[in-house]
């Protein structure tokens, strides 16, 4: 896994999460809201004897897999502070951290640390490097 693989990680699962969360929210919607036309014509039988009951378990499960996966996040979090800590370099350091912990985008990063975006982005490469120095590292350690 390279090093920018490693710190987006994080991010792609928070996404997924928030697209999770959105599912739930839509399905509750649903599930709330009845509506019923009383038709003189006969109907074919639904398979499910109750779409309510069957939202509200798409639901369920919606809300078990985003337990684990918000878990996974809270993991993934705590181990990319680890090895951004690992960095040497301060100013590296402050830019993973509001990148790939916080989320921000590069222009609040550059007007929040004073310096050009441009700047900002040259850095970024060089702290993206000495991560994936810490993880090489860590790897020659576990073998």
């Amino acid at each position: 896994m390279t090093a920018r693989e490693y710190l987006s990680r994080a991010y792609k699962l928070d996404q997924e999460i928030k697209s999770k969360l959105d599912q739930i929210e839509s399905l509750k919607d649903l599930a709330t809201s009845c509506s019923s036309v009383l038709t003189g014509m006969p109907r074919n039988p639904s398979p499910s004897q109750s779409p309510m009951a069957d939202a509200v378990c798409k639901i369920i499960d919606l809300r078990d897999e985003l337990n684990r996966e918000l878990a996974q996040l809270v993991e993934y979090k705590a181990d990319t502070v680890i090895t951004i800590h690992r960095v040497k370099n301060s100013d590296y350091r402050l830019i993973l951290e509001k990148r790939y912990i916080s989320y921000l985008p590069w222009e609040t990063i550059a007007v929040e640390l004073g310096y050009s975006e441009s700047w900002v982005l040259k850095l970024h490469r060089n702290a993206v490097k000495a991560v994936d120095a810490v993880l090489h590292e860590t790897e020659a350690n576990s073998k």
